[in-house]
């Protein structure tokens, strides 16, 4: 018989990627004489390079060495090569869908996700008597669906984290981040998020900051983020409050980044990348939500809703990803959550 070998497929943002972590998991410790290999972008690669004996990583340069139809129908044919038995498209996209379309006139096994598209645009339709709030298969739900299709139920799904339960090694980090002592907390701040609708105010969360360092005077804060606004926010807190640390600033690596995160008490995140990778480093999230929601199912893996900080309004959400302008120009789904809001749930986390 022939040894069963499954592609996944997932390009897409560092987030949408991360939460295929935990599924890909499952898979493989469920299946551990089937072999997994995910196609992703680069970046992704720590993710899954140490997740399980039988899960292997290949990457996919869509700008240079794959980029254009030449050079998707090039990637098809060194994935061809590689005798997959089934394919799984977690992303289902232009790209995808064609390497897909080829995968079964080839007569592969193939099956894709189902992004439930009726459900998301009722969720986020801006007529209020066509909008239809409720809860939507989360992307690890829908995930798992395809491994189902393709002959893989997933029967239990308890993965915590892709270190052991004492985290990653702190030795591998710069000497500045040093150990933590016990006792000391350590926070994190992801402030920033790619699109308006998911960026809680500079200013309010410069108040967060503050308030956090008056309760926790002996406390670390962390300040994660790579950007223009980060360059230029992050040096100015850490003038005015030196328990601030500008992390980007020390490391480069993403893979040090979750050894940092993993020993963090608390992450406090936008619905951005950042929750997810604390997410897998089982580390508790504060998430801060605007015109986007839990809703959608973009929630981190095991993140708590009681420590998502958001507004009840009626036109929450207007977004899936948050890229959409705001229907009142304010953004006060953001403005609206005060700083106090914030620092109320990050203390019943370090409590």
């Amino acid at each position: 018989m022939k040894h069963q070998h499954i592609l996944v497929i997932r390009f897409s943002a560092m987030g949408d990627v991360a939460m295929t972590v935990p599924v890909v998991w499952a898979v493989a410790k469920q299946y551990p004489d089937v072999r997994i290999t995910v196609l992703s972008r680069g970046f992704a690669r720590p993710f899954f390079e140490n997740l399980a004996p039988n899960v292997n990583f290949m990457e996919a340069d869509l700008k240079g060495e794959y980029h254009g139809m030449k050079g998707l129908n090039r990637l098809y044919r060194r994935l061809a090569a590689k005798q997959f038995t089934h394919v799984a498209d977690l992303h289902s996209v232009l790209r995808s869908n064609y390497l897909r379309l080829r995968f079964n006139l080839s007569h592969f096994k193939v099956e894709h996700i189902d992004k439930h598209r009726k459900m998301r645009h009722a969720l986020v339709n801006k007529n209020m008597k066509k909008k239809v709030k409720q809860q939507l298969p989360t992307s690890f739900e829908n995930y798992t669906e395809v491994f189902a299709k393709l002959g893989f139920p997933i029967t239990e799904n308890n993965f915590t984290s892709i270190f052991p339960p004492f985290g990653g090694d702190l030795t591998q980090l710069p000497e500045i981040f040093g150990e933590k002592k016990e006792g000391e907390k350590w926070i994190g701040i992801a402030p920033y998020a790619a699109h308006q609708g998911k960026i809680y105010p500079k200013e309010q969360m410069h108040e967060v900051v503050r308030q956090l360092i008056e309760k926790y005077p002996d406390a670390r804060i962390f300040l994660f983020g790579r950007g223009k606004e980060e360059d230029e926010t992050f040096p100015v807190w850490i003038k005015e409050m030196p328990q601030c640390n500008h992390v980007s600033q020390h490391i480069a690596a993403m893979q040090h980044e979750l050894i940092l995160m993993s020993h963090l008490d608390v992450m406090v995140s936008m619905d951005s990348a950042n929750m997810h990778m604390a997410s897998l480093v089982n580390t508790p999230v504060v998430s801060i939500w605007g015109a986007t929601h839990p809703m959608a199912g973009f929630m981190g893996w095991n993140q708590s809703k009681e420590n998502a900080v958001q507004l009840d309004l009626d036109c929450r959400p207007c977004s899936i990803y948050g890229q959409k302008p705001c229907i009142h120009g304010d953004f006060r789904c953001m403005t609206g959550i005060k700083p106090e809001m914030v620092v109320e749930k990050i203390e019943n986390i370090l409590k």
